[in-house]
């Protein structure tokens, strides 16, 4: 972010002096808490209106501030839905949990990959103009800084941060020495901590009980680097899921594309991880060298109809054709074309289409800004135009992300738990879930979901103290983050639906013979699990049984 761009930012954020405007923000407040929903449009209009009254123009974070202000002189009675309404972006939240993204410092990757763009100033296949990256920059790379400036980002425009999710990205995770992980790593947990521990366990023994608790951390590697070693030095680190570069499933385009491994190391490392607890989340390429969109629209259903791979989230990048990427030589001597616009939204809506129900489509198209864009598409929204599509043929998308109840306040006899099998190469898996009892299978909301994973007691298990154990690999209840001992309002997130899950899945795993169950815990989630009768055992929580 460059010194105006930050000199803006900040100006819009420093709270204002209040006094002689109260009534009028009390007035402003009343007229905003009835636009529903507070769309920026409606906002700004309101806030012209007031404006040209005398009232200073307040962005939400200020306004925010106010009206804390109000209530601590007692001008207000403090009101948490009201509090949610005047939120800035709250998609960031209704998810369940508040997002913190940090980038690792700029190092050395592995691969070769033709299509990665290489700035010298970035951690390899970020750009510095992305946002995310140019916050990291500005901080010197730092996890501390980072950590701490997106969780004050987040608090000044009205967002819970007592239940973080921290997303580190930054080339392959896995290349990084391991003293840089751990201290990276301890520097994030001291941040959400507020103070300064002496190790890495030291910390995370305080975050496990802290105000700010760490409720899944995600670190991105290639599958070249997934083994039993690295399954060990993720849990010790509390990571709970990996984002990994499938690309392409044909190993005739990884190939041309000098991405360094087949399609069967993916399968190697999908199992290991599977088998480890974690989640998987993948990264799948339109576009690539030697594609074509009849080939990327097969390509991408073999995701989900080969056992071994099956994804629990994916992100979608049709390859973006910039000047610092090897690429960009190919496209010169007229070796490579970019889909077009219509080809890149059929691709889309093709894919979009196909993807599962237990699986949640986390991103469409890469965050590029424009102006690196050399040829091909150029829009950012074109998930919208996909979806439209979708919507058009009377086919929508029905992942997890589309399927989310969001903000939406419901009835626990308004929910159905559903069951979903599904086989991979090692395990059956159980996807389960409370959903909304009408409209199924088009227009029913997910509120709370829970994977269980069983593993084939046929195959060694590569971590033989979990040999027995069935997995917990994810539970997730949806609404609006909460702090900690926050009343609901009706969110799912507080109605019980998570214990209610667990419990159905002990019992599947007992009556499957499973003498134990696992839980691939975060660091911050440890209390919760402990009162549902889960302990500490080794790097995973356990129960009997029995």
């Amino acid at each position: 972010m460059n010194a105006n761009r930050e000199a803006l930012w900040q100006s819009r954020n420093e709270p204002i002096d209040i006094t002689g405007h109260e009534a009028m923000l009390v007035e402003l407040l009343d007229t905003l808490a009835d636009l529903r929903p507070l769309t920026g449009k409606r906002y700004n209009r309101a806030m012209q209106g007031f404006a040209r009254r005398g009232l200073p123009w307040l962005s939400k974070a200020q306004l925010l501030a106010a009206y804390e202000q109000l209530c601590a002189a007692g001008h207000l009675t403090y009101d948490s839905d009201l509090r949610a309404h005047l939120q800035m972006k709250p998609m960031r939240t209704q998810s369940g949990v508040s997002v913190v993204t940090v980038l690792t410092k700029p190092y050395p990757c592995p691969g070769k990959c033709i299509f990665c763009p290489t700035d010298v100033r970035m951690p390899k296949s970020y750009l510095h103009d992305e946002p995310g990256a140019q916050r990291a920059e500005r901080h010197g790379f730092d996890p501390y800084d980072q950590t701490a400036s997106r969780l004050r980002a987040l608090e000044k425009i009205g967002h819970p941060t007592e239940k973080i999710e921290l997303l580190i990205l930054g080339g392959t995770w896995s290349s990084y020495r391991r003293d840089y992980q751990a201290w990276f790593v301890k520097r994030c947990f001291d941040a959400l901590n507020g103070f300064e521990s002496a190790t890495l366990a030291e910390a995370q023994a305080a975050n496990a009980t802290g105000r700010r608790r760490n409720v899944g951390l995600v670190v991105e590697t290639r599958q070249d680097h997934v083994d039993i070693d690295e399954l060990r030095w993720f849990r010790t680190l509390g990571v709970t899921k990996v984002q990994v570069g499938i690309q392409t499933l044909d190993d005739e385009v990884l190939s041309l594309n000098r991405r360094g491994h087949d399609v069967q190391s993916t399968r190697d490392a999908f199992r290991l991880l599977r088998l480890a607890g974690f989640k998987i989340h993948g990264h799948w390429m339109a576009n690539l060298l030697g594609a074509t969109v009849a080939g990327d629209i097969e390509d991408f259903g073999r995701l989900w109809s080969d056992p071994a791979i099956r994804p629990d989230e994916l992100k979608i990048y049709p390859c973006m054709l910039v000047p610092n990427a090897e690429l960009y030589d190919y496209w010169l001597r007229d070796e490579y074309t970019p889909y077009t616009e219509e080809e890149v939204v059929e691709v889309l809506a093709a894919c979009k289409a196909q993807v599962p129900r237990y699986v949640r489509l986390t991103r469409v198209v890469r965050d590029f800004p424009t102006t690196n864009i050399v040829a091909g598409n150029k829009k950012a929204n074109l998930r919208q135009v996909a979806q439209e599509r979708l919507r058009e043929r009377g086919t929508p998308c029905r992942c997890i992300r589309c399927r989310e109840i969001r903000r939406d306040a419901v009835r626990f006899e308004d929910l159905e738990r559903r069951e979903l099998v599904y086989q991979t190469d090692a395990t059956t898996e159980y996807f389960l879930s409370y959903e909304t009892a009408g409209g199924y299978p088009t227009t029913d909301r997910l509120a709370g979901f829970l994977r269980l994973s069983l593993p084939d007691p046929a195959f060694p298990h590569p971590l033989p103290e979990l040999t027995g154990h069935a997995m917990i690999r994810e539970v997730h209840v949806y609404g609006p983050a909460l702090n900690l001992g926050d009343e609901s309002r009706g969110e799912a997130q507080h109605i019980g639906l998570g214990t209610r899950l667990i419990d159905h899945a002990r019992a599947i795993s007992r009556a499957a013979g499973y003498r134990r169950l696992a839980v691939i815990s975060a660091i911050g989630t440890q209390a919760y699990y402990a009162r549902l009768g889960f302990e500490l055992d080794g790097l995973y929580m356990t129960t009997a049984l029995d």
